[in-house]
This record gives C-alpha cells, structure tokens and sequence, in this order.
C-alpha cells in the first residue's frame, strides 16, 4: 500500500547553516563546544555528533553561523565546513515516514549527504545539488 508523504521546509528566523566542528575524542569537548555557543548567545537549533577513529566530529545546527564560528574558533576548536541545508518539519511521527520522505528525494535523482534529526522531529538535510533538494522536498 503506497502512503502520500508530505513534508514542508521548516520556517526559520534566519538561514540555517550546518557547522562541521572537529574535537578531539575525550571526555569534556563537546561540552566545550556547546559552552562556547552558549556563552556567544548562539541557539543551538540541531546536533549531531560521532567519533571516527581518534577524532569527534560534531555538526551544529544553528541560525547565526558567523556567531557561531566566531566562538568556537575562539575557544580553540576548529571548524572544517560551514554550509546552507534544508530543514524538513510536519514528517508523520509515524514508521515508514522517514523512508518515504527520502524516497521521494531519490526519485528527483537528488543525493542527500548529510541527515540528522533537529527539534521537534524535523528532519534537517544537505546535499551538493540544494536547489534540486528544495524541489523535491516542496520548498
């Protein structure tokens, strides 16, 4: 049985930008890394983090990206990519959901290279072709 997927760009104040931040893995980083946004009055809007190897990569959502480079950089942590993304939001919280919302972006032979989950259930992706995203995710 075939499900309608309906998804929507989420509305933001501003533009949201997914921060690449290396650490270094050990206990304290990201907690450094969020201090250090925290103290510039930089929100948070979405986060993932992983180790690989000996290193921690963080991606940061946020919607005052120069803000947010500023504090980190000035804490002494280093950041690799800095780029525009697409926020989904309105995915049913529901099995399935997810799968047809990328299926959807597959069929318009758009590439997603990066995915995580942000506030509330939305759904926040970046890929080469954002323009090509946009389109398939209605936006």
């Amino acid at each position: 049985m075939s499900r309608a997927v309906h998804m929507s760009l989420e509305e933001t104040t501003g533009m949201p930008r997914d921060l690449t931040v290396f650490l270094r893995h050990r206990p304290g980083t990201l907690a450094d890394a969020a201090q250090a946004l925290g103290r510039a009055g930089v929100n948070i809007e979405g986060a993932c983090g992983f180790a690989v190897g000996g290193d921690g990569i963080l991606h940061v959502l946020v919607d005052d990206a120069d803000g947010a480079r500023r504090a980190l950089e000035e804490a002494g942590l280093e950041v690799r990519d800095d780029r525009e993304v697409v926020v989904l939001g309105s995915l049913a919280n529901e099995p399935g959901a997810l799968g047809g919302a990328l299926r959807t972006i597959a069929n318009a032979n758009v590439n997603v290279d990066l995915m995580y989950m942000g506030p509330d259930g939305t759904i926040v992706l970046s890929g080469t072709d954002l323009a090509g995203l946009r389109r398939a995710t209605g936006g």
